[in-house]
């Protein structure tokens, strides 16, 4: 059985954060803890472990901006790959087919919660 953190905070107040905005923080999969973040686009929050397929580096400088300047994609600040901000797939870039691994959020009253993986990135 692998080991994942589970109810882990991401912000106390999801109303302080409008569309567009990202959130870091961190967890636990597989007994190994790991960047992660979460955006909200077109209303929804979506998370990934913060790390590009490319070259495993993280997506932003540590500042928590992923977007780029359309709001369409996420996008790494190392290399340029794209990434669709829903699904995580890669959609241009040197890693083009590849996919962040998403996380599952839980909205708690006005809380967010990573819970682990996505049903189906497990």
């Amino acid at each position: 059985m692998s080991e994942e953190s589970r109810d882990v905070a991401v912000t106390a107040d999801v109303r302080r954060h409008g569309e567009g905005a990202g959130l870091a923080f961190r967890i636990t999969l597989d007994g190994i803890e790991f960047p992660a973040f979460a955006v909200r686009w077109h209303g929804a929050w979506h998370a990934y472990v913060n790390r590009c397929r490319h070259q495993l580096l993280p997506l932003d400088f540590g500042d928590a901006h992923f977007f780029d300047e359309e709001f369409d994609a996420l996008v790494c600040c190392h290399h340029g790959a794209r990434y669709r901000p829903d699904s995580g797939e890669c959609v241009g870039g040197p890693c083009v087919g590849g996919r962040l691994t998403a996380l599952a959020l839980e909205q708690r009253g006005h809380g967010l919660w990573c819970v682990g993986r996505r049903a189906a990135d497990t």
